[in-house]
């Protein structure tokens, strides 16, 4: 280890919303503190998915892109100047002889710190793939699997193939943009807000229920046509497009982390109401932590993440009185 390595009083796993606003207050209560994040950038799930859509239920701000909301968060969490490691991703756990834990990442690197705060939003994100035979040859061209820049839709004919709540928003979305939005989904029904629904039901877009993206067909590195398949009559259409939005959802994983020892409910971390896991000086928040009556909100991980950190200062300092701190007194 070496005496070079620095302890840290707190080691965030995830720079999401919840990592970087959980790491802004480790620095109202002066912790030394690391966010360590798997993905080259900040912003989760934001920052992948929804950079230019608009997040609107997060109190005080009528409406924000998610790319300008990830701005502001980072701007914030370094205000305390914390430590900010990009590309890694945290596989070991170690807990030494004096109570403290030595992370190890997937190169090699070395973490150690007293506490550690899990705000790993549900894992490794990964979008699920088309699973139709050539298909990863137009990925990155004109098959994609999120939106970076509305624009790169205008005045094209949009072809998305899914029924959930990314595929409905990013239809919405699109409709004012494209030149037209056809909507393919397996099922009769859509799942998600149902005012966004109706919506898209109401619009100018065309809804093929239940009907699957069977085919891609393209010259070079486009895809011009794609069949869509009827699954009751199996009838089928040719259509042409000039791009492909495929949202079937995303595979989710913690990896390593899972075997850890932490105690899972279904699927996620299980915490307390002082978002402590069954693993002393480990907490959890954010999409990760699970407990009764949990509000699925980035606004509910804002409280999470703050309420870890009161919980890794008093786990450092049990005999010291943890008292209220406002910004408003800070600065």
């Amino acid at each position: 280890m070496g005496n070079e390595m620095k302890l840290y009083d707190v080691t965030i796993i995830g720079g999401g919303p919840v990592g970087l606003f959980t790491a802004f207050y480790c620095g109202m209560r002066e912790m030394e503190t690391k966010i360590i994040e798997f993905l080259p950038y900040l912003g989760g799930k934001v920052s992948y998915f929804y950079p230019e859509k608009d997040i609107r239920d997060i109190g005080g701000i009528p409406a924000i892109t998610g790319e300008k909301l990830i701005g502001q968060l980072a701007e914030q969490a370094q205000t305390f100047d914390p430590t900010i490691v990009l590309n890694q991703q945290v596989v070991g756990l170690e807990r030494l002889k004096d109570g403290t834990f030595m992370l190890t990442s997937h190169n090699g690197e070395k973490h150690h710190t007293r506490t550690i705060i899990l705000a790993t939003g549900f894992g490794t994100l990964k979008s699920a793939k088309l699973d139709v035979d050539g298909a990863e040859k137009y990925e990155g061209r004109n098959l994609r699997y999120g939106v970076e820049r509305l624009s790169d839709f205008k005045d094209k004919h949009v072809l998305i193939s899914g029924g959930g709540n990314s595929a409905v928003d990013w239809a919405n979305e699109l409709l004012p943009i494209a030149k037209h939005v056809t909507v393919v989904h397996r099922r009769h029904e859509f799942s998600g807000i149902e005012r966004n629904i109706s919506n898209l039901r109401k619009s100018t877009a065309t809804i093929m229920t239940p009907h699957v993206l069977d085919a891609v067909h393209g010259e070079e590195d486009r895809i011009e046509r794609v069949s869509v398949k009827n699954i009751e009559t199996n009838d089928t259409d040719i259509i042409e497009v000039d791009e492909v939005l495929v949202n079937h959802g995303f595979c989710i994983d913690l990896g390593p982390i899972k075997e850890w020892g932490l105690e899972f409910e279904f699927g996620n971390i299980k915490v307390d109401s002082k978002m402590q896991t069954n693993i002393k000086g480990i907490f959890a928040a954010g999409d990760v932590a699970n407990y009764l009556n949990k509000l699925h909100l980035i606004a509910g991980g804002f409280s999470e993440g703050p309420t870890a950190v009161n919980s890794a200062k008093s786990y450092i300092e049990p005999k010291k009185e943890l008292k209220p701190i406002y910004s408003t007194t800070h600065f």
